[in-house]
């Protein structure tokens, strides 16, 4: 038997709800249980990944504190995944245990929460333990709020090794005619998929970056004239882009003769070019459109244009020459 516990709290050290899933950590274990703990404070940069660990479980803990109000945001982001991302047909066979501690009123609110959320996901729930903490020290050395909690996790235990039925609530008929996705119906293995590329920040960045890309190549094809030549300085900074290692600048570079401006940002080894406004660019620089032209030939330097007045330029100094190791054009 296999049980994953995902503890939704900050993991303080006074918070009562480590020690409460230390103990049903004993006791399983104790009944030859493998349980498999998830702190989700510590993946929430993946927590979009973490219904895949779903699959192998015969039964989870939800375990979170409440502070002030309510679950907390790193279980709700986690029951968010489960509904988006999560195998459906295997929810319906995983039992669901709630934990929940507060230090504030709210902890049997919460625990219906979890509870309906696992409902409306299609898993079966099993009523937990909830409880009002004032001090911890107290609570924790307290004998018989440990033997009610060692309770708990046998007969959870048994439930499961048992698997033994619920009886239906109101929740199941409200998932089947009200709660209907309007996404792209998935299979769990593209779901999981997704799952990956919705953690990945460089790819969700790189997505982002692509679509504001294609926006202004179709609005500089309904503004129409000049498009080809405004992307092809576009494209030229792209093919001649050597990044230096922890330089980030923005650079304006307004054409006085076609009155459009070209942003150019610079986060490390990234890039994004385009066509609009950013007044608080670390270098304003004004030019004409052939200049730029033979910036881009490799003719002349950004440098050397400022110096020799075909441009002119305001900001960050230092940042204006290294303009000139950034993009390095070969000479055509």
């Amino acid at each position: 038997m296999r049980i994953n516990i995902y503890y939704g709290g900050r993991g303080l050290i006074e918070d009562p709800t480590l020690y409460v899933i230390g103990k049903l950590t004993e006791v399983l274990e104790e009944l030859r249980v493998k349980v498999s703990r998830y702190n989700l404070y510590e993946e929430k940069n993946t927590i979009a990944m973490l219904p895949k660990t779903l699959k192998e479980a015969d039964g989870i803990i939800l375990a979170t504190t409440v502070e002030w109000m309510g679950i907390g945001g790193y279980m709700q982001q986690f029951l968010d995944s489960c509904w988006l991302y999560a195998d459906k047909e295997k929810l319906a066979k995983l039992y669901m245990m709630p934990v929940v501690t507060a230090s504030t009123y709210g902890e049997r609110e919460a625990q219906l929460t979890l509870i309906q959320a696992w409902e409306m996901l299609g898993g079966i729930s099993y009523n937990g333990l909830s409880t009002y903490v004032d001090d911890h020290v107290e609570f924790e050395t307290n004998t018989e709020y440990a033997r009610l909690i060692e309770k708990k996790a046998e007969a959870y235990y048994r439930v499961i090794n048992q698997r033994r039925g619920m009886l239906p609530a109101s929740n199941i008929v409200l998932r089947q005619n009200l709660l209907k996705s309007s996404s792209i119906v998935l299979t769990p293995q593209e779901s999981e998929q997704l799952s990956v590329y919705v953690s990945d920040d460089t790819y969700v960045k790189k997505q982002k970056e692509d679509i504001e890309e294609l926006t202004q190549l179709y609005k500089d094809m309904l503004d129409g004239g000049e498009n080809e030549s405004g992307q092809e300085f576009i494209r030229n900074l792209k093919e001649n882009f050597h990044p230096i290692e922890d330089f980030s600048a923005s650079y304006s570079i307004e054409f006085t003769d076609t009155k459009k401006t070209l942003i150019v940002e610079i986060e490390d080894n990234h890039l994004k070019c385009y066509y609009g406004e950013k007044a608080d660019a670390d270098v304003i620089a004004k030019t004409k459109k052939d200049v730029m032209n033979k910036l881009v030939l490799g003719r002349i330097t950004f440098q050397g244009a400022f110096m020799s007045g075909e441009l002119t330029a305001k900001g960050n100094f230092k940042t204006l020459r290294t303009f000139d190791q950034v993009f390095q054009f070969n000479i055509l």
